[in-house]
């Protein structure tokens, strides 16, 4: 990181990038809010690592000077440049904060966007690294985003930006689809959020099946109710799903492919969906006490 600055000289460093500014309610963070109204003017926060000169000091305080002031209890993510290093790209920025006390931030998802707020990159970053900024501060940055994750050919050199994806901070929600609320009481769906509560936390890039319900129809047919678990940060398309329900000493119970419409289980959330298999893909006669769903071939 130093030595990517020591390279560049003091006039060399220009804000090309624009702001992305969040709410402490965007973000969950608890720490104390400011009743004030009045916009806030973060003072320049230097890492105590960056072994920085005084004149790239006065360089980053002339930049800071010259942002737009931000409304009370943000953090804010003010874009200055990319540069290339190798196989890296580096995206210098202010972390800004305007709340009336310090703040710790963790890991968080990072998006870099053009203009037409397209993804041009995305990357998780630890931001304890950054260590606690102190309140109504604004600290310079460098985002260093691996080859794997940028996802364009070329980058811009102007109106681009950082933006948290508040995507992998919420909670984990119930996505229902429209024909589902349309149809459910509040107290269903109330049910459906406490199951989902419990239910063991999901890896950041994971996507499994949770079963929910499994019962036999009067014509022979198979219903399975299940959960579409989505733990990453970026909504998935599901076109087709090939599922076995499987008893708990190991019986193929049913099996079968189903073609779905392009379903979306949105990102950090778990949909509900029942498949039903017609009687010749229903293998047992008997339906299990305890049983699991997985996608066949699993």
């Amino acid at each position: 990181m130093i030595p990517f600055f020591s390279k560049k000289k003091d006039g060399d460093l220009k804000k090309k990038g624009k702001d992305s500014s969040f709410s402490s309610d965007d973000l969950q963070l608890d720490n104390g809010k400011s009743g004030n109204e009045e916009e806030v003017h973060p003072e320049l926060s230097i890492h105590p690592s960056w072994n920085i000169t005084p004149e790239k000091q006065y360089v980053f305080r002339f930049l800071n000077n010259d942002l737009e002031p931000l409304k009370p209890n943000q953090i804010s993510l003010a874009g200055v440049e990319i540069d290339q290093e190798n196989d890296e790209i580096l995206v210098t920025a202010f972390v800004r904060n305007s709340l009336p006390s310090e703040v710790l931030l963790h890991e968080i998802e990072l998006l870099l966007l053009d203009e037409k707020d397209q993804v041009l990159a995305r990357h998780f970053f630890n931001f304890e690294e950054l260590g606690k900024l102190p309140a109504n501060s604004s600290r310079p940055w460098v985002f260093k985003f691996p080859k794997s994750a940028v996802k364009a050919d070329k980058l811009p050199e102007e109106n681009w930006r950082l933006a948290f994806n508040l995507n992998t901070m919420r909670k984990h929600q119930l996505d229902l689809e429209p024909s589902w609320k349309e149809r459910m009481s509040e107290e269903q769906i109330k049910q459906l959020n406490e199951i989902i509560n419990k239910l063991p936390a999901l890896g950041k890039n994971e996507f499994n099946l949770t079963g929910l319900e499994l019962k036999k129809l009067d014509d022979g047919r198979l219903a399975t109710t299940v959960f579409l678990r989505n733990g990453n940060s970026q909504d998935i398309t599901v076109s087709q799903l090939p599922l076995q329900v499987v008893s708990s000493d190991g019986k193929v119970v049913a099996k079968g492919q189903f073609e779905l419409p392009n379903m979306v289980v949105k990102a950090n959330s778990s949909k509900p969906w029942t498949f039903i298999f017609p009687p010749e893909l229903v293998l047992e006669d008997e339906v299990p006490a305890r049983w699991m769903v997985s996608v066949a071939g699993q």
